[in-house]
């Protein structure tokens, strides 16, 4: 028994998050495909096509496409890379545009511009130390998929998934170790079409197609998850979900009990993922909403012998909810809509500033699966302005970072919580995926880029940099 709790352990994996949709650009180079984040434009219309209610399939002339661009990582990697290993990093969470590998998603054989780009990458990484943490699907499904199956709904896409880990898998079986199946899994009820390319017409029931699709995306996690401990027995596979505890407004037992019923239309995905089977709460919540989903033979086999091996999680903010229906002043967290906390401050945004929920996160997460936790998302989005020097001193992303990581090093230290590392949010600026901005900035790196895409992309350094380059230096000991 390890009863060492007293530090972060040695090879804790330090580091920073970002994914392919929201950073890489070059969407025609190399010759990849079109994927749903592409065709998500910014303005009044993307939160429309991002709930899937409105239709948008290719790009037109009326519409700035933020993702087109990015911040052109695809042409930046190594310049970026090094700045990383500078600040230290020990491991750096990325995704693959699945557009990039199969540019329709239905090419039997792999695109090799594609699988080099990402080989460069990881030989980048590696050059310095940084162990990659791969995002096999970080909401991006290929937009023939979309068009021509309904994309997640139809079962076909599970085989396609699979094709495409078996390419990457094979390909990269000796330069990554950790992979994540699905990005947030637990998007897809929120934002359909972001989170899985899902587009409702008005015959559709809109919940057996979500829940229809999930029940592919966690077939497919299960598929994924045994054919990469084939590939490479040495592989880590985990799930990931968008998390953050959901109080209770009051204690009155109706709002502690809505509270546990909120916390379960999350935990339903990482159930599945990591205990093997549908839980008895969310068959029965299926049969009160007259969902009755299509399930294979062997699905249930598929999905109770091959459990992840970690679970991963983004956390920006707690929630809060009421069983009041009377009770309704809301602000967004994440795309999640939650009342207001009246101990809490907030974000420029209207996210929950709570450091210590991470610890009660953490805690709930352990306590439920008894399996290594890693946190791969979590980060302040502000308005960063630089001075009359062009510095940058976010004092307040500082702040943020630092009273979470000693809610983390509490619930490592203090409670015992098994944590494998921490990669912090859009380690350099990058485009947000609900709003599409350029502005919300999370970055340890400044980015010059605006929200109508002028900029020259030139990359600085942050006050943020330097504070994080010497919390990796410490492992976590010097916060000051």
């Amino acid at each position: 028994m390890n009863n060492n709790f007293n530090k972060f352990p040695k090879d804790f994996l330090w580091g920073g998050a970002l994914a392919a949709n929201q950073c890489e650009g070059g969407y025609k180079e190399g010759k990849r495909g079109l994927s749903n984040v592409d065709v998500q434009p910014f303005g009044k219309d993307r939160f429309p096509v991002g709930m899937g209610k409105m239709k948008m399939f290719e790009c037109d002339e009326n519409h700035y496409y933020p993702s087109h661009e990015a911040i052109d990582m695809y042409n930046h990697y190594k310049e970026d890379i090094a700045l990383f290993a500078e600040m230290g990093f020990k491991c750096y969470r990325l995704s693959i545009a699945w557009t990039r590998i199969f540019p329709t998603g239905e090419e039997t054989t792999p695109n090799e511009e594609g699988l080099k780009f990402y080989e460069d990458l990881f030989d980048e990484c590696l050059k310095y130390g940084i162990e990659p943490l791969v995002t096999i699907c970080h909401f991006d499904v290929p937009m023939n998929l979309v068009e021509k199956y309904g994309s997640w709904r139809n079962r076909k896409l599970v085989d396609l998934y699979v094709r495409y880990c078996e390419a990457i898998f094979t390909r990269f079986k000796d330069k990554v170790k950790y992979w994540l199946t699905f990005n947030e899994i637990n998007m897809i009820l929120h934002l359909p079409f972001v989170g899985a390319g899902l587009y409702f017409e008005e015959r559709d029931n809109e919940e057996e197609v979500k829940y229809q699709a999930a029940h592919h995306q966690l077939v497919a996690s299960a598929l994924a998850t045994k054919l990469a401990h084939e590939i490479n027995p040495e592989f880590k596979i985990g799930c990931m979900l968008a998390a953050g505890n959901t109080y209770a407004n009051t204690c009155a037992p109706e709002d502690v009990f809505k509270s546990i019923q909120k916390d379960r239309e999350n935990y339903f995905f990482i159930d599945v993922q990591s205990r093997g089977y549908y839980p008895a709460y969310a068959l029965k919540e299926l049969e009160r909403k007259g969902i009755s989903l299509k399930m294979e033979q062997e699905d249930e086999k598929i999905l109770r012998e091959n459990t992840v091996d970690f679970i991963s999680f983004s956390y920006y903010s707690s929630r809060l909810t009421s069983a009041d229906p009377e009770i309704s002043a809301t602000t967004e967290g994440n795309v999640f809509a939650t009342l207001k906390n009246p101990y809490l401050k907030a974000s420029e945004w209207g996210w929950q500033i709570d450091p210590l929920g991470l610890r009660i996160t953490m805690n709930s997460l352990y306590d439920r699966y008894q399996k290594p936790l890693f946190i791969v998302e979590n980060g302040l989005g502000a308005v960063d302005i630089p001075d009359e020097h062009g510095e940058i001193n976010d004092d307040y992303r500082i702040e943020y970072l630092r009273q979470h990581i000693k809610a983390m090093k509490d619930a490592v230290e203090l409670d015992g919580v098994d944590l494998w590392g921490y990669t912090s949010w859009g380690c350099i600026d990058l485009i947000s995926a609900s709003t599409g901005e350029m502005k919300k900035r999370y970055g340890y790196i400044y980015v010059d880029k605006n929200n109508d895409g002028s900029g020259t992309l030139k990359r600085s350094k942050k006050k943020s940099f330097n504070w994080y380059k010497k919390v990796i230096a410490t492992n976590g000991e010097d916060l000051a």
